[in-house]
């Protein structure tokens, strides 16, 4: 597992949380639902109200709307100065088929639980066999004796869901490895916390983040060049020299 060096914590990653995954899987279809009814100038506020007043996310009880804000949040910040959600947003709404490994690119980068199972999973092999037992031994090795059995095995259950609703798994009973779809919003965003952790150049493609894009090489630098068309980052790679800026996602003011 990559280590998350302290200045990235000024941007919205986390270390030391026990992790959303011990009671939900990253919520792809909440957050689609919230980030639908929202807009741009949305606050933490905004999104607080839409959840538990306005109940976008259609649940049944005030309860369950208020544990969802709560998880959500843990999950995804909502909040415009945590700059890690604030390019979420930027990039969500240009393309639904990069919105799953856009969530798991944040919920990964902010939940330490998750992430302890993300080398396990990429190192499987396309039609290999998955089970919540194996993601709960990777939390064990990665957390030794953190967590109770019960704990474990509602980590292993929710993270293999997180893992499918993400396209790295498939099926319901007997899950297996497929290939994740990549787009140039989810290699943009995965390149951006890539900088935020301190790489820079070529060394930008080879981070965690880059690799739960399940793509070669070669994929990733074309998708980059139509992330730097598209106006997302800035991008310049000739022979072995590589140039990857983010002044948009970034912004004057940062």
């Amino acid at each position: 597992m990559d280590t998350i060096p302290e200045e990235a914590l000024q941007s919205g990653f986390l270390v030391d949380s026990i992790g959303a995954h011990g009671s939900r899987t990253m919520m792809l279809k909440e957050l689609r639902l919230l980030l639908a009814a929202s807009d741009g100038s949305t606050t933490y506020e905004g999104f607080q109200s839409l959840i538990v007043e306005d109940n976008v996310l259609l649940k049944r009880t005030l309860a369950t709307r208020k544990e969802s804000f709560r998880r959500l949040r843990e999950l995804y910040a909502l909040d415009d100065s945590t700059i890690l959600f604030r390019a979420l947003r930027d990039l969500w709404q240009s393309d639904i088929d990069a919105q799953p490994l856009l969530a798991l690119l944040c919920a990964v980068a902010r939940d330490p639980v998750l992430r302890a199972g993300a080398e396990m999973i990429l190192s499987l092999k396309t039609g290999q066999g998955v089970t919540p037992q194996m993601i709960e031994q990777a939390t064990e090795q990665t957390y030794p004796g953190r967590f109770n059995p019960t704990t474990l095995a509602n980590i292993g259950r929710h993270a293999a869901s997180t893992w499918q609703q993400s396209g790295h798994l498939r099926g319901r009973a007997q899950k297996v490895r497929v290939q994740a779809v990549c787009r140039p919003e989810a290699l943009a965003y995965a390149l951006f916390l890539g900088h935020l952790c301190g790489q820079r150049g070529e060394g930008l493609f080879t981070t965690l983040w880059c690799r739960l894009l399940d793509a070669p090489t070669h994929i990733l630098h074309d998708q980059a060049f139509a992330a730097s068309q598209a106006g997302w980052i800035d991008y310049r790679h000739t022979g072995m020299v590589t140039e990857v800026g983010f002044s948009h996602l970034l912004r004057e003011k940062e």
